[in-house]
C-alpha cells in the first residue's frame, strides 16, 4: 500500500501543506510546547503547527483522547496529529506511529490516539525504533522532545511510515472506548465535562439503536448524583430551561445536558463517572 503521506504530495498536483498538530497536558506556563516546536521546524522548516490543547487534565489520557477525537476529523487530509498526554513516560510502553485512512497520529500506546483513529478508520501501526529519527540524545523524562517531535516533523517531510520501526498489532483499547451495550441497558462513562457542563459521554448513537431508543423516547439516566428520566432530543433547547435532556452532540457521542445550566455541576459529576442509559 502506497504511503497515505506520499500519496497526498500528488493530489492535484499542488504542493503539500506539512500540518503538525499538538496535544499535550503540559500547560502553557513552561517552556515544553516552545521547545518541541523549535524542533520541529528545525528538521522542518516549512511545517505549520497547529495547538489542538495544551490543557488536558495532568495525567488524563481519557481526556486528550476525547480532544484529539474532537478535532482531528478537521484537519486535511496528511495531516501529522502528535498526542503527548503520557503518565508513564521513560516506562516500556511503546512509542507508535498509527496510519489512519487520512491522517497519521504520533504518540504512546496508551490509548491517548484510540478514540480519533477509531472515528477516521485504522490502517496500520508501527512501532518507533529507529534512532535516526531521534533526537542524539535522549532523556527519560522528555519523549515529546526528544522523540515525538522529531518523527512528527520526518513524517510531515514525507519519510515513509514503514521507516521507523516494526508493524505491531494489539495496540491498547482502553476501558473508555468501549461501552458496555446491552439490548435494553448501556453502561458507559464520562469522557469530559465542557466548558457549558455539558457532560460527554462514550456512547454513540449506532450504541442507542441497540436499545431502540429514537429521539423523542425518555429514557432512565443515571450519572454522578443524578438518576432520574430525561427525554432523548435533537437539541439543548426542546426542553424547559432547567430541564435536563439527552443530546447526540457535535463530537458523535451521546451528552447529558440541562437547558442553559450545567449537567457537571448540578448532578456533581466528573470525567470517569459511570453512565447508566435504560429505554
Amino acid at each position: 500500500m502506497p504511503s497515505l503521506i506520499h500519496a497526498s504530495n500528488r493530489e492535484n498536483g499542488l504542493k503539500r501543506r506539512r500540518i503538525i498538530t499538538l496535544l499535550t497536558d503540559f500547560g502553557v506556563r513552561d517552556a515544553y510546547i516552545a521547545t518541541m516546536k523549535g524542533v520541529i521546524l528545525g528538521i522542518c522548516p516549512e511545517a505549520e503547527i497547529i495547538d489542538i490543547s495544551h490543557e488536558v487534565r495532568k495525567f488524563d489520557v481519557r481526556h486528550g483522547a476525547f480532544l484529539l477525537h474532537q478535532a482531528g476529523p478537521y484537519f486535511p487530509k496528511g495531516t501529522v496529529h502528535m498526542a503527548v498526554v503520557d503518565p508513564g513516560v521513560g516506562t516500556e510502553r511503546r512509542r507508535i506511529i498509527i496510519e489512519g485512512e487520512r491522517c497519521l497520529y504520533v504518540g504512546p500506546d496508551n490509548g491517548v490516539l484510540s478514540l480519533a483513529v477509531e472515528r477516521e478508520g485504522f490502517v496500520k501501526a508501527v512501532e518507533i525504533k529507529e534512532r535516526k529519527f531521534m533526537l542524539p540524545n535522549l532523556s527519560a523524562t522528555f519523549e515529546g522532545r526528544d522523540i515525538f517531535a522529531p518523527v512528527s516533523a520526518h513524517l510531515a517531510r514525507g519519510v515513509r511510515v514503514d521507516e521507523f520501526g516494526p508493524e505491531v498489532s494489539g495496540i491498547v483499547k482502553p476501558s473508555f472506548s468501549m461501552p458496555i451495550v446491552g439490548e435494553d441497558r448501556i453502561v458507559g462513562e464520562a469522557l469530559h465535562i465542557d466548558g457549558f457542563g455539558n457532560i460527554v459521554t462514550n456512547i454513540k448513537g449506532s450504541h442507542l439503536n441497540t436499545i431502540k431508543a429514537v429521539e423523542g423516547d425518555f429514557l432512565r439516566v443515571r450519572v454522578g448524583e443524578f438518576s432520574g428520566i430525561v427525554k432523548f432530543s435533537k437539541t439543548y433547547g426542546s426542553v424547559p430551561t432547567g430541564a435536563p435532556v439527552v443530546v447526540i452532540g457535535s463530537s458523535s457521542f451521546l451528552e447529558v445536558s440541562i437547558s442553559q445550566g450545567s449537567a457537571g455541576e448540578v448532578f456533581k459529576a466528573d470525567v470517569g463517572n459511570r453512565i447508566e442509559i435504560e429505554k
